[in-house]
């Protein structure tokens, strides 16, 4: 049975100490609008309490958001923490401004992939391209986001 797209929970977040919320929050109202189940955890969160919030959502994906440019610190042990608790297959998804320094975006994105993370953004990507993306990465088809609609009709 094909799932509709309200059937798919995301935990989004902003991780660390980091306090910048305004792109989170657009990404979250348009994820929302989409028909996704979203549950923000804010600011300042750690890899435990995206963990947590998986376990007791039951998400499907984890969105995690970083501008500070030290995401390399602070999730380096979030796939290692979600195997850990038993969702080891649960998709992780980053972006932000993920460094401090100038680098090319291929050398950025390999580092988190081989974190563990399943998508990583370039930063100032639109919401509709994230949005597009997470789909592909969910096996989200346009039957699926059709039948959605149809099902409120």
């Amino acid at each position: 049975m094909q799932r509709s797209i309200t059937d798919f929970t995301l935990i989004t977040g902003v991780i660390g100490e980091d306090v910048h919320v305004t792109g989170i929050r657009i990404m979250e109202h348009a994820l929302r609008t989409e028909g996704f189940n979203v549950f923000s955890l804010g600011i300042h969160n750690t890899s435990d309490e995206f963990v947590k919030a998986a376990l007791e959502h039951k998400a499907d994906a984890i969105l995690v958001s970083s501008l500070c440019g030290h995401a390399e610190i602070l999730v380096r042990d979030l796939r290692s923490k979600c195997t850990d608790a038993g969702i080891g297959n649960i998709h992780l998804c980053l972006g932000g401004q993920l460094v401090i320094h100038e680098e090319p975006w291929s050398t950025t994105e390999n580092r988190f992939l081989s974190m563990g993370f399943d998508r990583v953004h370039r930063p100032f990507i639109l919401p509709n391209e994230a949005i597009s993306a997470l789909k592909v990465d969910l096996n989200i088809t346009q039957d699926s986001v059709v039948g959605q609609f149809k099902s409120q009709l």
